[in-house]
């Protein structure tokens, strides 16, 4: 049995958050827990909340007997919109500031 969340529209590079997605792919839920709670990084805390709302549904949805069996079996970082905005510069020009989104899928299931 699988469980997901997602989080879309997240003010995040998705290159950053892939650094976060090996540190914990595989583990067992509460240990990537620990694991995203130490890492000083913005996105760590980012994934770290989607991983506990996945955690919230596998105890919600009947179909999981054991939800200390849960591991990441997954988790994807897809590209959003980007916010397109300008920048002043010398001799009158703009340059143009990409402001990167993210849609984050966490996928959890049982340990098999």
């Amino acid at each position: 049995m699988e469980v997901r969340a997602v989080a879309r529209y997240v003010r995040i590079s998705p290159q950053k958050v892939h650094k976060m997605i090996g540190a914990v792919k595989g583990e067992p839920v509460e240990e990537g827990l620990a694991i995203l709670k130490f890492m000083p990084q913005k996105a760590a805390g980012i994934v770290r909340k989607i991983v506990q709302s996945a955690l919230a549904n596998a105890e919600q949805n009947a179909d999981v007997e054991d939800v200390d069996s849960l591991v990441i079996r997954n988790i994807i970082a897809d590209q959003g919109p980007m916010l397109k905005r300008f920048k002043a510069r010398a001799r009158g020009r703009g340059t143009r500031i990409l402001k990167r989104t993210s849609h984050i899928t966490v996928i959890l299931a049982e340990e098999s």
